[in-house]
């Protein structure tokens, strides 16, 4: 029987168990391509409160939790170049639809399914035909494991703060976030430099 791919664009900032999960459960009937969003402007990628760990550093967290398996394949194709303005509207705009051409240059499979927890991203992976499969949302937040590491590093107790976040992240990328603990402290009192626009998140820098 020919071998599926199963395509997993997400944030994945940072990579959590629910994420570790979901994977797991795809590895087992496909090949997993996993799409870490990046957002670059002239070669440089954009960072965030919102989006703080690069992609180098989130392909870590991913590989350090699936070491040298060759049915999960991390790849840096989901990509968004400046201006990003230029991929609004989704759907209606021809560089929207480039976004789809780049994803599809990892997949060696000639078949493919995709995965989202999200009802509204489930038909936008419709409508761009990623083929997505049925699947519920996961209960642990990344966007709140993230608030939960930036409390942790404002406080001047930092040794002594309940480390809440650590129950909902894979023992391996515990000490990838900890080995960049450098790029916590930097967004941690930073305001948050990102747009949402038609429900999709894009740095400020670089939108225009």
């Amino acid at each position: 029987m020919e071998k599926l791919a199963a395509l997993y664009l997400a944030h994945l900032n940072p990579f959590t168990k629910a994420h570790q999960e979901i994977i797991s459960s795809l590895q087992k009937k496909y090949t997993v391509y996993v799409y870490p969003v990046r957002f670059l402007k002239n070669g440089k990628e954009l960072n965030t409160r919102s989006f703080p760990f690069p992609y180098e550093v989130r392909k870590l967290m991913i590989e350090s939790v699936f070491p040298n398996e060759k049915n999960v394949i991390v790849s840096p194709n989901y990509t968004f170049f400046a201006p990003f303005i230029k991929y609004l509207p989704p759907i209606f705009s021809p560089y929207s639809w480039k976004i789809r051409e780049q994803v599809l240059k990892s997949v060696r499979e000639k078949k493919f399914i995709s995965y989202t927890g999200d009802r509204v991203e489930r038909y936008a992976l419709m409508i761009y035909r990623f083929n997505p499969i049925k699947a519920k949302r996961l209960p642990i937040s990344a966007t709140q494991v993230k608030e939960d590491i930036y409390e942790q590093a404002l406080s001047k107790k930092r040794d002594l703060i309940n480390s809440q976040w650590k129950d909902k992240i894979p023992h391996p990328v515990i000490k990838v976030i900890e080995d960049n603990w450098n790029i916590v402290e930097k967004f941690a009192n930073k305001n948050d430099e990102t747009l949402k626009v038609v429900g999709v998140k894009f740095p400020k820098k670089g939108f225009f």
